[in-house]
């Protein structure tokens, strides 16, 4: 098997579990809180949830383009290794937690020191050949959000067999394996000698000089209306399923069901729209599933049944399979040789930046516009997101189609 192949496949499964071990904690937080860490009333739970929670897309957002400068000056593995091996110890230590500020603490530890999935992301991207581009961005990504899927899933099963401390003691050591693989299997080319030639900007430095490539600006901020718009109304989406469903028989089968269905198509569809990139470019992807996912979020503000919402979230997912790979591609694309990680980094903090605006304004917007309503400015935002990416990376400025 060719070496970047090899590479794409032991990093798919970090994907996997880095994201898995993020969101295992989503089913039980609440109640850890309230049986383990002591935390009592719904107002308080609330309030320690949500802080915990975003705790760690907080710290995130803040120092991933600080790793990603160090990842171009001492090596891509080096930082998935720094960053698998941190979190794996940081996930152990929050099942010894005893307090609810503790957790948090841990969370924004675990933020401040993430970076495995943008570094895995600038490794593949710089190995593999560039006609296979798509298809390594896709397949990559595609591990990332079964991790996301099934995590909750994972942590729910575990927590009803094990308890709510063991899912960290068994999260920790899983990626702990997942860095080990890293560690013997993933092989980079990087010189570091000729790195440490290089003069190194400093962060600010860094975003002026990828400011000005226009192409990279465009690409940051698609990704965060992104996020935006897939997370605005993902919260009360558990809501909105009661209301159709109109009974509590089967209601979390079927809320846990319209909530992963999208991550199914996802995952599925994002490694086929990578090849298909491959062969008509990541711009032509990129605007085509943007404009499906606007499209596909209108049907979700009008439907009566709950098997309505699954086939329109289904149909979603196939669409937003081929979003954040083509950034990635084009980001690739764009970026000067030498720089990839750091590019790479800042557009990991603007989709931070979207996870964590995404379901605030929603919240905000819901007691005002509804879920329906939400849907409907998800809508507008692909749509707009669309015809924006089509001005500013098919005919910038006028001139020839660079798709």
């Amino acid at each position: 098997m060719q070496r970047w192949k090899v590479n794409l496949a032991v990093l798919w499964f970090g994907n996997f579990m880095v994201m898995a071990g993020m969101t295992m904690i989503t089913p039980f937080l609440t109640l850890y809180l309230q049986q383990d860490l002591g935390v009592e009333g719904e107002h308080a739970i609330g309030v320690w949830g949500g802080l915990i929670f975003a705790a760690n897309f907080v710290t995130s957002f803040f120092f991933q383009p600080f790793w990603g400068k160090m990842s171009d000056r001492y090596g891509r593995k080096m930082m998935l290794l720094r960053s698998g091996f941190g979190m794996a110890f940081v996930i152990v230590l929050m099942g010894f937690a005893t307090a609810p500020w503790q957790l948090l603490l841990l969370r924004m530890v675990n933020g401040i020191i993430s970076g495995f999935v943008p570094a895995a992301v600038a490794l593949i991207s710089s190995a593999a050949p560039r006609e296979r581009t798509g298809f390594a961005m896709g397949t990559l990504q595609s591990g990332a959000t079964a991790g996301t899927i099934l995590g909750p899933l994972i942590g729910g099963l575990m927590a009803d067999s094990f308890g709510f401390r063991p899912i960290f003691y068994i999260t920790g050591s899983l990626l702990f394996l997942a860095s080990v693989l890293s560690w013997i299997m993933v092989k980079e080319t990087f010189d570091k000698e000729a790195a440490a030639r290089k003069p190194q900007a400093s962060m600010l430095s860094g975003l002026r000089d990828l400011a000005r490539i226009p192409q990279l600006p465009a690409l940051y901020s698609v990704t965060f209306l992104i996020q935006f718009a897939m997370l605005s109304p993902m919260a009360l989406i558990p809501l909105f399923v009661q209301d159709l469903h109109g009974t509590t028989v089967d209601l979390a089968f079927w809320a846990g069901l319209v909530g992963s269905v999208t991550g199914f198509s996802n995952m599925f569809s994002a490694p086929l729209l990578g090849r298909l990139s491959d062969r008509v470019g990541s711009t032509r992807v990129l605007i085509f599933s943007l404009l499906g996912s606007g499209l596909m979020f209108i049907p979700q503000a009008f439907v009566t049944n709950v098997p309505q919402l699954l086939v329109c979230r289904f149909l979603l997912g196939c669409f937003v399979g081929g979003l954040i790979p083509s950034v990635n591609a084009l980001i690739r694309r764009y970026t000067p040789d030498g720089q990839e990680s750091r590019a790479f980094g800042f557009n990991s903090s603007s989709l931070a930046l979207g996870n964590m605006i995404g379901p605030v304004v929603g919240g905000a917007l819901s007691g005002v516009i509804g879920i329906e309503g939400l849907f409907i400015v998800s809508a507008f935002f692909m749509l707009v997101n669309s015809v924006w990416a089509y001005r500013l990376l098919v005919k910038p400025r006028g001139s020839k189609s660079t798709i």
